[in-house]
């Protein structure tokens, strides 16, 4: 449903998202390959808002990670919207610059100004907590008066729109050809309370749904835009964190899926305790999802418990993940270092989960508090929270920070050997992708999907299979899936392994930071103030640069 208000005014709102640090997640060297991708995943927020306005009203929306928003832009705007993450903060605050310059009345809303309002004292409005009676007061203050505030107005949701009366996302103002993966939204909140997260705070502990007909609709609108991605993320913040609805949910999915001809492969994020939901992987399976994020954070149990995550104990983890693999299911990782509970051999334990696991995917981060979480009000009443650009982590680690970025260094640097990242993608192809279902061929073969494909396929052959210094362990890996008829296997180990790699290599150069949550002013500076020559030698040569 859009707002409900009645509008006197016409109005034109400018919704802008901020550009992403680079980090192991967002897969930015992954995109050459691709062929017209620029960015990883349309935003939801912004597009819901988006959505969301009067219909009297024209919104426009632009992704900072595909284009940067030009002065014509903002000149054609009666107000600028924004919103995005704690590690976009400095593209924030440059997007209100650009916009104010221009005249323009400022609007920031998201997750980042939710968690820490206190960082945004430049906007003229701030939309705290998600849409509702706060998104519908903007929309009056806004129709009655574009003249910026005397002072800062803070808008705080109170009363918050059900998921069921959400719009759907407008997905027709987002190019969707240009990203990696599509988004789609299921349910919101997560019952846990791990230490360092921030969405029981933000979006509540008792999971909020959408219906099955909802998320279909959203799936037919995806699928109705001209090559639109061929994988799509459900960005709940616990796939599981509602089973029951979940469990419900699936069988629409599934039927979505063959009513199609299977047009998408799916991905989510949840607990590693969904190993103990075989109906549910079942049914994931028969829906066509192939890749889960699952937040391990530690192999030590003990450690667990310090961060409030015993119930990724509630299956050994090692027998979660072959029950997970066994239906088809590549699981990618996160995990933390930094833990107050980390000792001299939990780098080594570390190593050993790695090649254990084989999990080919792993986000290795530093520890980094986020405000509204309990992480954070501990290390505040112990006088352990820093606020210096130049450190890695805003933590003041029990043991030498130097120590801890030198243990996170040779750990990614074990993770992305090339050698290792292709054995554990050849473990996959032995142990998960076999037990993927058949999808009809008749999905898979649009002008989209071959054009997509030659072109993937030529540069991974050429930049990966032959230019690269990996190319040897590259082939051992695509061979082992080509003899097993894994055709799409040798294209996804190609372009993950291409940026895995690369990212780490630029890393342990010092030209990323530590921690997905932490951006380093000296870092960012440095690669703004790099040479046009130095840049694209970077781009061309750098996969034969020491690591």
């Amino acid at each position: 449903m859009r707002c409900t208000l009645t509008v006197s005014s016409k109005r034109r709102i400018l919704c802008v998202f901020p550009a992403y640090t680079p980090s192991f997640g967002t897969f930015s060297h992954a995109y050459p390959l691709m062929g017209g991708v620029k960015a990883f995943m349309p935003p939801q927020g912004l597009l819901l808002i988006a959505a969301y306005m009067p219909e009297a009203w024209e919104c426009r929306f632009i992704d900072e990670n595909i284009r940067r928003a030009g002065p014509a832009d903002f000149a054609w705007a009666d107000a600028v919207f924004v919103s995005g993450m704690h590690i976009q903060e400095a593209q924030i605050h440059d997007i209100r610059d650009r916009a104010h310059a221009a005249g323009k009345v400022t609007v920031l809303g998201g997750p980042s100004v939710s968690g820490a309002p206190e960082k945004y004292g430049d906007f003229d409005y701030l939309h705290i907590g998600e849409i509702g009676d706060a998104t519908d007061q903007l929309v009056a203050r806004l129709d009655a008066d574009l003249t910026p505030p005397p002072a800062q107005m803070v808008l705080e949701t109170k009363d918050r729109l059900a998921l069921a009366d959400f719009p759907a996302p407008a997905y027709e103002a987002a190019p969707l050809k240009r990203y990696l993966i599509g988004s789609l939204q299921f349910s919101s909140g997560c019952p846990y309370r791990c230490e360092f997260c921030d969405i029981p705070q933000l979006y509540g502990r008792q999971p909020r749904l959408k219906s099955p007909e909802q998320m279909c609709a959203e799936l037919d609108a995806i699928i109705s835009q001209p090559g639109h991605p061929a994988v799509v993320y459900f960005v709940d913040d616990n796939f599981i964190g509602n089973r029951k609805a979940t469990r419900e949910m699936l069988p629409h999915l599934v039927e979505w899926q063959k009513k199609n001809n299977y047009p998408l492969q799916f991905a989510c994020e949840a607990t590693l305790n969904m190993a103990k939901q075989p109906e549910i992987l079942e049914l994931m399976r028969q829906a066509n999802f192939m890749t889960v994020f699952v937040g391990i954070e530690t192999p030590e149990a003990e450690a667990l418990k310090g961060i409030d995550k015993t119930h990724n104990a509630a299956v050994p983890m090692y027998e979660a993940i072959e029950t997970l693999n066994s239906y088809g299911l590549e699981v990618t990782s996160g995990i933390i270092l930094g833990l107050d509970s980390d000792t001299d051999k939990s780098e080594q334990n570390l190593i050993d989960f790695i090649d254990r696991s084989a999990i080919p995917v792993l986000t290795i981060n530093l520890l980094q508090a986020l405000p509204k979480t309990p992480l954070w009000d501990r290390l505040e009443r112990e006088g352990r929270l820093l606020h210096d650009a130049s450190l890695e982590s805003n933590v003041l680690f029990k043991r030498p920070h130097d120590t801890v970025v030198s243990s996170w260094r040779r750990a990614i640097a074990h993770a992305y050997d090339p050698d290792k990242i292709f054995e554990r993608f050849k473990h996959q192809c032995a142990v998960t992708y076999p037990n993927r279902i058949t999808t009809p061929t008749a999905g898979k073969l649009t002008f989209t999907n071959l054009r997509r494909g030659l072109i993937l396929g030529f540069n991974i052959i050429t930049r990966v299979g032959i230019f690269s210094d990996y190319r040897k362990p590259f082939w051992s890996a695509a061979g082992y899936a080509l003899k097993r008829g894994q055709i799409e296997a040798v294209f996804n180990m190609g372009f993950v392994a291409h940026h895995l790699i690369r990212f780490t290599r630029e890393a342990l150069r010092g030209e990323h930071n530590a921690s997905f949550y932490a951006a380093k002013a000296a870092e960012a500076k440095e690669a703004r103030d790099r040479s046009w020559w130095e840049a694209a030698r970077r781009k061309l040569v750098p996969e034969r640069e020491a690591a």
